[in-house]
């Protein structure tokens, strides 16, 4: 048992902080900058909604807002089988040539619309975005400077969950997406990184292959191909949007699980990113593949703990023991002074642990995790 002891917490170390670790020491080492300059080359939005009225038009009015020429603008919106108003909402914006709408009176899924999307896009540089998240003003002609090198085949922005007013969450989800954008970052900094922001990501039209049906990862699949190509993936934390990071607890897991299985599902659509003809194969398994691994590491931890009777393995039983605890509490309606972020953070943990077990069940069962609004 002390093998299985030692194992576990040698690969939940890796995930959680080796990897990290390793990546800020090659972003010191082998920095690759991005050539950045003014670029301006004619773009198209593409955008897939299906039943968002509560937010389409605004978020309509914040990319006519985009700080990029008109006439090098163009957008295209897909409605995927919308039942409430969007389609009116759509069709009161159809009048303005830069926009494209297309209705598709049944859902086909997000993949489908992205490639009915892609088809009728004419700009050199694909934008994709989502109906809910705010993109600032200057965000998109950021987003475009990187595309002056011409090794940057994907530029992805950077995802801030909080209100433009109030700043950025720094519990939780929250404080969890703020490690996840380091990473991303140092990804980044001396090579690509291992998928896109979906929320804000720009991509050269001509290295775009078409999405597979049912795709749940269409901003991790897109990336990985133009990177399979020899092109670099860049995350520029410059270009930004917002989002709400509290969505309820239910919808919040439920995500979760969803971007879990999309990495369970990626392996099935594209095996050749466990091949060496994928240049970021090790970045992929690091960054992506080791933590659905992790819950079943910490599984194994606690019974190999529990197993084992020396004082060292007892003392990790009750540190294991108190730091769940710890995640309990923070459901409890109290108030935990200076533990408060600590009992936060592990609940998050334990969360996004819970949410890989489900995934994994999910895979084996042969259930599809279909897309939502």
């Amino acid at each position: 048992m002390k093998w299985m002891f030692w194992g576990s917490v040698a690969l939940l170390a890796y995930t959680y902080a080796g990897y990290a670790c390793w990546l800020w020491l090659r972003a010191r080492c082998c920095v690759r900058p991005v050539k950045r300059a003014p670029y301006t080359p004619s773009i198209s939005l593409v955008m897939v909604v299906r039943n968002e009225d509560a937010v389409l038009e605004e978020k309509i009015e914040n990319l006519l807002a985009l700080d990029h020429p008109a006439d090098r603008f163009q957008i295209v919106i897909v409605s995927d089988g919308s039942t409430d108003g969007t389609e009116a909402i759509l069709r009161s914006y159809a009048h303005d040539e830069r926009f494209c709408v297309i209705l598709n009176q049944f859902s086909q899924g997000k993949a489908s619309g992205l490639n009915c999307g892609i088809e009728l896009a004419k700009g050199e540089v694909i934008l994709f975005t989502d109906a809910r998240q705010e993109i600032e003003t200057g965000a998109v002609r950021l987003l475009l400077e990187n595309f002056a090198d011409a090794s940057v085949g994907c530029a992805s922005g950077q995802l801030i969950l909080g209100s433009a007013g109030e700043g950025e969450a720094g519990e939780g989800m929250g404080l969890y997406w703020r490690i996840e954008k380091k990473i991303r970052q140092w990804e980044s900094c001396s090579g690509s990184v291992v998928g896109a922001t979906g929320a804000l990501y720009a991509a050269r039209r001509d290295l775009l292959v078409p999405v597979p049906a049912g795709t749940i990862l269409d901003d991790v699949y897109l990336p990985m191909n133009i990177a399979r190509q020899g092109f670099r993936v860049i995350f520029d934390s410059r270009a930004r949007a917002w989002d709400n990071p509290d969505l309820g607890a239910a919808r919040e897991f439920g995500r979760k699980v969803r971007t879990l299985s999309g990495n369970y599902q990626l392996l099935q659509l594209a095996p050749w990113l466990l091949a060496a003809k994928n240049p970021l194969r090790f970045e992929f398994v690091s960054h992506k593949l080791l933590r659905l691994a992790a819950p079943f590491a910490l599984l194994a931890l606690l019974l190999a703990s529990a197993s084992v009777g020396e004082p060292i393995y007892r003392a990790a039983l009750v540190l294991q023991f108190a730091f769940y605890g710890l995640g309990l509490l923070a459901m409890a309606p109290l108030k935990l002074g200076p533990l408060a972020r600590i009992a936060d953070a592990a609940f998050t943990f334990v969360v996004l642990n819970t949410a890989a077990v489900v995934a994994f069940g999910n895979f084996v069962a042969g259930r599809k995790v279909a897309w939502s609004r």
